[in-house]
């Protein structure tokens, strides 16, 4: 299984959008969604934590992101957050630690890998899954200013 996420925002803070591809063999399935008031870092994390909350039984999967604040946060810095009491190094609150609990815990449910992809440089999920992000974002703010949605 191949999930790829990517998050987008206009304004950080300002209104965001995720977008999620999910490939099983020459199935592909697309998720997204919107938020009227978030970060940039929030969408990446909430992209990744819906296409994982998707997944219906255990099963192998290869998560691709173009957030290095993901990919080095959940193999990298969430152990130690952990152990810190969700604290950073520095012994401030993680920022978004719910959102990182939830990643946490659905990762834990499945064996996954994380890789990290240069966003906008032609990868076609990577692209794809932002064009994902910036469609909810766009059917959002249609909604919003009462066109039709």
């Amino acid at each position: 299984m191949d999930l790829f996420c990517d998050g987008a925002c206009r304004g950080n803070p300002g209104v965001g959008g995720w977008g999620v591809v999910l490939r099983f063999g020459a199935h592909e399935r697309h998720l997204n969604g919107a938020e009227r008031m978030t970060t940039n870092n929030r969408m990446e994390l909430t992209a990744a934590i819906r296409g994982l909350a998707a997944l219906r039984e255990r099963c192998r999967v290869q998560v691709t992101t173009d957030s290095k604040y993901v990919q080095q946060g959940i193999v990298e810095w969430l152990p130690g957050w952990r152990r810190n009491g969700w604290r950073t190094a520095a012994k401030k609150p993680v920022k978004n630690a719910e959102l990182w609990r939830e990643l946490d815990a659905l990762a834990t449910q499945h064996d996954v890998s994380w890789h990290w992809v240069r966003g906008h440089s032609g990868h076609r999920e990577n692209e794809l899954a932002d064009t994902l992000a910036n469609q909810a974002i766009d059917e959002l703010l249609r909604a919003d200013s009462g066109g039709s949605p």
